[in-house]
């Protein structure tokens, strides 16, 4: 049970106590500022506790926002300031700073909002919703009170929540074609008291259930499959909006929304594959290469917003040409649909096994994830070379755990730190390219079992440990753990191929999918601000390095029909390891209550 203390003068006929009872709060009043202390101080410290002004008229969701979101651990609005248990500290003693130096007794002012400067003075950081239309106001006297009560009825409350439930910026057909409705969703949903983690493990569920018809080959149900599919994003819409309208935000959430996502669109591609396969037609190359320019893509994305998330300066005249277009109605548009956002990206795959054939499908897929990856690559890079901006130290890190090197990759960064401050700063994201590049071509180049995919593993390595023997500040060093992962996957994409023999391609999309979905993980743990994997998981999978060379390796000494197998046993082992650190770390009391946004849909 949370707690709210009313201090102040009591206003007859005001509905706060009634507000905040609706919204959970066991409401204590207190008739100065020293029994507000003692009230405060009588609050177990594991609970939430609000300071709330008797005087306070606005509406109930403005004090929804202020005074329940789970992801900060202080919070405030006009009249209004709340403590979870970390921030339980720093509330106290702004309370008893207040009190010690006579700030008042009688609460003829806000005690609230000068526990809120007092917060500011000490640097604490207090989360301030926006609030838009919403009112929230303390009124000094009874014709102000009377103009604050007629500003909460001309706004109301409950179609404001329902549009803040949406995103603001998702894609053209999530915006038009599903959110219309799926905000009805969410609310029916929350009324009801079902969770955003159900509505996603609903979606999640009834995602599988579309691979599932997809796997049967039939134009049933590839039909099927397509209203299946369809239906699972509108559920992936509404367990989001269901978060935000009702602010059920959680760890084990965080966890759920960051991972399924890519779980549905993967096991999907892999029940087309399997669909295909029943006709006759083998597509796996297709599916496996279909999940590995869209996990490149996403790691692009990540790598480019952590690189410039705390940049000291955007001088970019890109950046400012894209704000211009932004300024253009029909070009906001037109630039959200062409990077296929999840959104479009699912209406077309749904349509396309709906109407056409597997093989089609991931064409079109294919086509549009490469324009949709080489538009926005494009644009960040001409943005990174005209910008004027230093990256942090954190920004460094956060690339350097997104690189995801292994021992032997860390080793020779050590060995290699001298020569690789004297080289320009451009060389870094050009070595792991090239070195990229080096193993790809040749393990495609040279038959299957032979010695040179290991020779140009073993150059790959060298080439990541020089990538990131020194901190990743230059202006396209974001470019280098995207060159890993393609280096990575495309490796065990193409020796897959050239094995050419039935279950190769199967087994290297499990490997390339445990191995992506770590990937995936360490991603969200950065934007939580949790850090990334443990140091022992990182080396107990061996890196990117130490992978891209164990699978050449097997590729050398072992038939095709063998390396089949340990592929399998490989893909196995990784989910594994993967898996239950994750579910660990995300089900734990430490990972970060969030509901990270993700994609635009």
């Amino acid at each position: 049970m949370s707690t709210a203390i009313l201090t102040g003068q009591p206003v007859p006929g005001s509905s706060i106590e009634g507000d905040l009872r609706s919204l959970g709060f066991d409401v204590r009043v207190a008739s100065d500022a020293a029994e507000a202390e003692t009230l405060l101080a009588g609050v177990p410290g594991d609970q939430r506790v609000a300071l709330v002004d008797a005087r306070f008229v606005g509406h109930v969701h403005a004090l929804r926002l202020g005074l329940t979101d789970p992801r900060f651990p202080l919070a405030a609005i006009p009249g209004a300031v709340t403590a979870q248990s970390a921030g339980r500290q720093a509330l106290t003693r702004a309370m008893a700073r207040e009190n010690s130096t006579g700030g008042g007794t009688t609460l003829v002012d806000s005690l609230a909002d000068r526990i809120l400067t007092a917060l500011d003075a000490d640097g604490t950081d207090v989360h301030r919703p926006e609030l838009g239309s919403l009112v929230a106001a303390v009124p000094a006297d009874p014709q102000a009170r009377n103009e604050a009560r007629q500003a909460v009825a001309d706004v109301d409350d409950e179609a404001l929540r329902l549009k803040s439930a949406v995103k603001s910026r998702d894609g053209f057909f999530t915006t038009y074609c599903i959110s219309p409705y799926s905000r009805y969703i969410a609310r029916w949903c929350a009324r009801r008291g079902l969770t955003p983690n159900q509505v996603t493990t609903a979606s999640l569920l009834t995602a599988l259930i579309a691979a599932a018809c997809a796997a049967t080959g039939t134009r049933g149900g590839f039909v099927a499959a397509g209203v299946l599919l369809i239906a699972s994003f509108v559920l992936d819409c509404t367990d989001g909006q269901l978060a935000r309208y009702s602010l059920q935000y959680s760890t084990l959430g965080a966890w759920l929304d960051a991972t399924f996502d890519r779980a549905k669109e993967y096991a999907y591609y892999a029940g087309l594959a399997l669909g295909a396969a029943r006709g006759g037609d083998d597509v796996w190359a297709l599916a496996l290469g279909a999940m590995v320019l869209q996990t490149c893509r996403h790691v692009v994305d990540f790598s480019f917003n952590e690189a410039n998330h705390d940049a000291t300066a955007n001088t970019s005249p890109t950046a400012a040409l894209s704000d211009k277009l932004d300024s253009v109605g029909w070009t906001v548009w037109v630039r959200r649909m062409i990077v296929l956002p999840i959104g479009e990206r699912w209406a077309m795959i749904a349509v396309l096994t709906a109407v056409t054939t597997p093989r089609i499908t991931f064409y079109a897929l294919l086509i549009g994830c490469a324009f949709a990856a080489t538009y926005t690559t494009a644009g960040r890079v001409l943005r990174s070379l005209t910008r004027k901006a230093r990256r942090t130290d954190r920004a460094a890190g956060a690339l350097a755990d997104l690189a995801d090197s292994g021992p032997l990759a860390q080793g020779l960064a050590e060995a290699l730190k001298g020569p690789a401050r004297k080289l320009p700063g451009f060389v870094t994201p050009a070595v792991a390219l090239l070195g990229g590049l080096a193993v790809v071509l040749t393990s495609a180049l040279t038959d299957f079992g032979g010695p040179w995919p290991i020779a140009a593993a073993l150059a790959y390595a060298l080439t990541s440990g020089l990538a990131v023997a020194r901190p990743l500040k230059g202006a396209l060093d974001w470019l280098v753990p995207p060159f890993l992962r393609a280096a990575e996957y495309g490796t065990v994409l193409v020796l897959a191929a050239k094995a050419d023999v039935n279950g190769a391609l199967p087994a290297a999309f499990g490997l390339v999918a445990a191995v992506a979905y770590h990937h995936y993980d360490t991603v969200y743990r950065i934007r939580g601000n949790a850090g990334a994997p443990p140091a022992w998981l990182v080396r107990s999978i061996g890196g990117h390095e130490g992978r891209t060379l164990l699978v050449t390796v097997l590729a050398a000494l072992l038939t095709a029909s063998q390396f089949v197998v340990a592929l399998t046993v490989l893909a196995v082992a990784v989910a594994l390891v993967v898996l239950v650190e994750s579910i660990r770390f995300w089900v734990s009391a430490g990972a970060p209550a969030v509901h990270d946004e993700g994609e635009p849909a």
